[in-house]
């Protein structure tokens, strides 16, 4: 049996956290699904052992606001992509939209501090949406395009070939190969 997981990262991630901010006592508000205040003063100790705990499910504590403002670059090219609706108006406007600051500004700042182009990091989240929506076998290419806001599928499969050097359809039967051989395998 196989079993196909979805998930919410950041239900996931806010259920994590709760979890280990009530096992360590520290008492907390949620503004939003990732920013967090903590009702009173912390030892430096308590502090170090929540970042350590955070950090082996893969959680980072954003300390400075340069790491904060990134995160929430990310943050919103992820509720972007991963979002249920539709979006008529380009990722890039509807970033600049949701920031309240210019694109140029946001996709300057990402690139000085991550090394990588706004625009490059956006491809791959919908690349990645796109892989995991393949695999569902719930939506035809002409969805997932539309989805994904791209102009054609014959855009979204360039974008998928030049990310992942495979096309769409070889990709899905490479991952339906293998999970044949690991289903045979493990029987």
């Amino acid at each position: 049996m196989r079993l196909i997981l979805g998930y919410q990262i950041h239900a996931v991630v806010k259920q994590v956290v709760e979890k280990e901010l009530k096992h360590l006592g520290i008492k907390y508000k949620y503004h939003n699904s990732l920013n967090i205040e903590l009702l009173e003063e912390i030892p430096n100790a308590l502090h170090q052992k929540l970042t350590h705990i955070l950090g082996e499910y893969g959680i980072q504590l954003k300390e400075t606001q340069r790491d904060q403002f990134i995160q929430k670059v990310k943050d919103t090219v992820t509720e972007i992509v991963y979002g249920d609706s539709y979006q008529t108006v380009n990722t890039s406007n509807l970033i600049a939209e949701k920031l309240n600051l210019s694109y140029g500004y946001i996709a300057n700042t990402f690139s000085t501090h991550t090394l990588n182009t706004l625009e490059n990091y956006i491809i791959l989240q919908k690349i990645e949406r796109a892989k995991s929506m393949i695999l569902s076998d719930e939506y035809t290419l002409t969805e997932i395009a539309y989805k994904l806001n791209y102009s054609s599928v014959g855009h979204l499969s360039s974008q998928f070939k030049k990310i992942t050097g495979l096309t769409s359809t070889t990709f899905l039967r490479i991952v339906k190969q293998k999970n044949l051989l690991l289903t045979s395998y493990n029987d």
